[in-house]
């Protein structure tokens, strides 16, 4: 099998479930963004292996792939067994709630802003926080149309806080200094 199909050559593009839609649809732009965040966060895996921030992202990566799906299929059952097997649920956010706190354990506490930079994972995972605030935003533009499990914002708004967290780990664990504003 090709990966070219040809099918979407006049900017529309299929739907998970059925249904073809145009590529700037709410409903692209979202999971496109929470895919493009993905592939950010594989990125800044990739820099700096720091093992147990890659054991923290790696799982998330999983959760992205359902997110994208649940957020690609316009049927309401369909998104029920997208959620159902992607396993997002109140467990999975405490989950990220640990990492944060185990994170935050490490870290002296914050007393300004900082800006975002220092090592090369840091910055990474910075700007994986900002996509991820991106694609939250893209979600709450598409749940303005379309009825979406409240869980799916919950978990973008918490990953976020969890990017946050683990680009200061990363520059903690490797010796940068924050630069404050």
């Amino acid at each position: 099998m090709r990966i070219y199909t040809r099918t979407g050559d006049k900017g529309d593009t299929g739907l998970f479930g059925g249904g073809r839609v145009s590529k700037d649809d709410p409903r692209v732009q979202a999971y496109g963004d929470v895919d493009e965040l993905n592939a950010v966060i594989g990125l800044a895996r990739s820099i700096e292996m720091m093992q147990r921030i890659d054991e923290v992202l790696a799982p998330i990566q999983r959760d992205l792939f359902s997110l994208g799906a649940l957020l690609a299929t316009p049927h309401p059952e369909k998104v029920r067994e997208q959620l159902e097997k992607a396993r997002i649920d109140d467990a999975r956010i405490a989950t990220l709630e640990r990492a944060i706190d185990d994170g935050e354990a490490e870290l002296a506490p914050l007393t300004a802003f900082i800006l975002p930079g220092g090592t090369p994972k840091s910055a990474a995972l910075h700007v994986a926080r900002t996509v991820c605030r991106r694609a939250e935003r893209r979600v709450i533009s598409l749940g303005h149309d379309v009825a979406l499990p409240p869980i799916v914002l919950v978990y973008l708004n918490r990953l976020s806080d969890l990017l946050f967290v683990l680009a200061r780990v990363a520059n903690r664990r490797a010796g940068a200094a924050e630069v404050t504003w």
